[in-house]
């Protein structure tokens, strides 16, 4: 392991000598090893904005809850179709 090897300053993971950024976190020379472009470029939110109902609602696409209005719409959908199903087998 060559002597020029050091630790990263804002994550401690071991960066080689000729490294341009660390392997790790992405730090760099050119953002002065700072903790507040740790995330930058990667698409990685900060912990500390991270909101957990909007990445639910846009990787798993679930919206806002239905209202007690909207059930009551699905309920009637539901007895129609039924009685559709009743209607055409007998």
């Amino acid at each position: 392991m060559p002597d020029d090897d050091f630790t990263c300053p804002v994550c401690g993971a071991e960066v080689p000598a000729k490294a341009k950024a660390c392997p790790e976190c992405g730090a760099d020379e050119k953002t002065g090893w700072s903790d507040q472009t740790i995330y930058d470029g990667t698409g990685i939110e900060d912990p500390e904005d991270f909101d957990y109902d909007e990445f639910l609602r846009r990787e798993l696409g679930q919206g806002p809850k239905r209202t007690p209005k909207q059930w009551v719409w699905w309920a009637v959908a539901f007895v129609l179709l039924i009685l559709s199903l009743w209607f055409l087998v007998h």
